[in-house]
């Protein structure tokens, strides 16, 4: 969730969750990190489009809370639709340079989300930054030139819900999708071969239903070089650890035949990592059905957090987002920060923070 969207507001009818173990014991009981292919649970916050565009001042009293907060990891746009507005040989980086540098000076981690179609590269009846490509080649040699600048990023997100209408136009379409995706990977693995590939973050409202969505994609034979698949499976105002599995209904593993995963048996594919790439609920809205208190955004913070960690096939979990907006008030998009407008700080925020201090890093 980049930008506005607007089906988050129904996000509690359609939620996907998870189980397991939160950690281990070793001999003498104490408790160790559980580890996602080596490493442990990825802990970030997502701030979509909004880095690039801050003030320096603000961009670095930003990041410092983000490192306060315990977040390791930064998920942000870097969008096509901003580096090349005007044509295909005209570049502007500076902005995203900054964000890079200000991230890793704090020895913050990115997942860039290459995503948004500039208007020269767009179908002709098309007027929106949402439209899929004329060319997925053109999107793929412009993701190329962005492994090639940021040789220090290890992992992309491709593209942002693109099982929604929000966020893929006109129509969301599992093979347009894993034509760009393929030829992405191909040309991001040219400029840094180690390079990690995350299918875009499945939105579990509105457009096609993301299992649905996902056997489509499989078919097309595009997922067989990524490496992970990106959800985000809201469940406010329920918490994650009463609503179900996080990848489908009945259970998790790949034996569930409504599960994500399953999807990845069914077609001879070793299970991918679920990377958490959005979770989040929002604390102001038009009504009390669509948002939640501050109260109990803490309770999702802490519980889904947890939750998240007891799955040893989930990779990341990434809080959306940093900071409420306040650009429509009776908006639910506007309010999913840990912190307010004002910057004062919800409960939330220590929430937050006290879970990711905690055994699972």
């Amino acid at each position: 969730m980049s930008s506005v969207h607007f089906s988050r507001i129904t996000a509690c009818l359609g939620a996907i969750a998870l189980i397991a173990t939160l950690c281990t014991a070793d001999r003498s009981g104490t408790e160790r990190p559980v580890l996602v292919n080596g490493e442990a649970l990825r802990i970030g916050l997502a701030f979509g489009g909004t880095l690039t565009w801050m003030p320096r001042d603000q961009l670095a009293t930003t990041l410092d809370d983000a490192v306060t907060l315990g977040a390791r990891w930064i998920r942000a746009d870097l969008s096509w639709a901003e580096i090349q507005p005007e044509s295909p040989t005209a570049f502007h980086w500076e902005r995203f340079d900054r964000v890079a540098a200000a991230a890793r000076q704090r020895g913050l981690t990115l997942l860039p989300i290459i995503t948004y179609t500039p208007a020269w590269a767009r179908p002709h009846d098309c007027t929106s930054e949402k439209c899929a490509p004329a060319d997925p080649r053109q999107f793929a040699k412009f993701a190329g030139e962005a492994a090639g600048r940021y040789r220090g990023i290890a992992t992309w997100e491709i593209w942002n819900e693109e099982n929604s209408e929000l966020f893929w136009e006109p129509t969301p379409d599992a093979l347009a999708y894993g034509e760009l995706l393929e030829a992405t990977t191909v040309s991001i693995r040219a400029s840094n071969p180690s390079a990690q590939v995350i299918i875009g973050g499945l939105a579990n409202t509105g457009g096609i239903p993301p299992r649905a969505y996902l056997v489509d994609l499989v078919a097309t034979g595009a997922t067989r070089e990524v490496d992970g698949l990106g959800i985000h499976p809201y469940t406010y105002p329920d918490l994650a650890s009463t609503n179900g599995p996080w990848d489908g209904p009945g259970g998790n593993s790949a034996t569930n035949p409504q599960s994500l995963r399953s999807v990845f048996a069914e077609a001879g594919m070793p299970e991918l990592p679920l990377w958490i790439t959005e979770f989040g609920a929002p604390t102001g809205g038009r009504d009390v059905t669509d948002h939640v208190s501050e109260a109990r955004q803490a309770e999702l913070v802490e519980d889904g957090l947890q939750t998240a960690a007891r799955d040893d096939a989930i990779a990341s979990f990434i809080w959306y987002s940093y900071q409420d907006t306040g650009s429509a008030p009776e908006d639910p998009e506007s309010h999913y920060g840990l912190v307010r407008t004002d910057g004062s700080k919800k409960p939330a925020y220590e929430a937050f923070r006290r879970t990711a201090a905690g055994p699972h890093r």
